[in-house]
């Protein structure tokens, strides 16, 4: 009985914040309509190129983060590890929105990039407004939550385990595959669920920093409830990208619980 009171908390807000919505959501779509339109191949291709984005995101930080987190485990000594994670943890300090407004000031016609690509003789300088600021936007915003967790495993681990796999005659790569990666393999999921579900529902970076050239999934659903004025579809783009989101957490879920074993 106790262990159903303690619980008793998280299913009350599972239902409130999770379940009520979705039924409203249901609701708003009851017409079939709108659900065979979610086959259209004009909302497939945005689909399909926001969870390309996603992964792209996803692998992009991994990349960047992963290197990140070692160096602050195996180079920053132990003293002065608060002030680097001070520094990673530093741009979640200042509003989304604030930071991608610099962004725009960065990558638009005459910005600092703009002006280092036409010191290379680029003939298209002003990067906004393209898939490529997209990309840069998301590696901004996700990659602190990606470096986080992977630290987190990797200032777990025994540096004797990796002493001992050099003594044995394993190079740094084999050691790095053998040893390191295995021992921080739920760092790196749990990083990348929270890289991967947030960019694939992404308004903010796709709106200013992608402009209106590019359709995207989350400003397709927040267009069909404003400018579009149809709220029937813009519920069920919704509730799909809910159902989306709650497969990649089961499916990240998977590979935690196979890298815990």
């Amino acid at each position: 009985m106790k262990a159903r009171q303690l619980l008793a908390p998280a299913l009350v807000t599972g239902l409130v914040l999770f379940v009520a919505p979705q039924l409203m959501l249901l609701q708003a779509a009851s017409d079939r309509s709108v659900w065979v339109r979610l086959f259209d191949p004009l909302y497939a291709t945005i689909f399909w190129r926001s969870v390309a984005m996603a992964l792209g995101t996803t692998a992009a930080t991994l990349l960047v983060g992963f290197p990140v987190a070692w160096a602050l485990v195996r180079a920053v000594p132990e003293k002065a590890r608060g002030a680097f994670l001070l520094l990673v943890t530093l741009p979640l300090w200042t509003s989304v929105l604030v930071k991608l407004y610099a962004w725009v000031f960065l990558l638009r016609k005459g910005g600092l990039l703009s002006q280092l690509l036409t010191l290379l003789g680029s003939d298209s300088p002003s990067l906004l407004y393209t898939t490529t600021a997209v990309a840069i936007g998301q590696l901004y915003v996700e990659l602190p939550y990606m470096i986080l967790p992977i630290y987190a495993s990797l200032e777990r681990i025994d540096r004797s385990l990796i002493d001992a796999a050099q003594d044995l005659g394993a190079s740094p790569a084999r050691t790095l595959a053998r040893v390191v990666i295995p021992i921080a393999a739920p760092g790196i999921v749990a990083g990348c669920v929270l890289v991967f579900v947030p960019s694939l529902g992404s308004v903010l970076v796709p709106d200013l920093l992608g402009g209106a050239k590019t359709a995207w999934l989350g400003t397709l659903i927040t267009s069909q409830f404003g400018t579009a004025r149809d709220p029937a579809f813009g519920s069920a783009m919704a509730f799909t990208l809910s159902v989306l989101t709650l497969g990649a957490f089961l499916l990240f879920g998977r590979f935690l619980a196979k890298a815990q074993e």
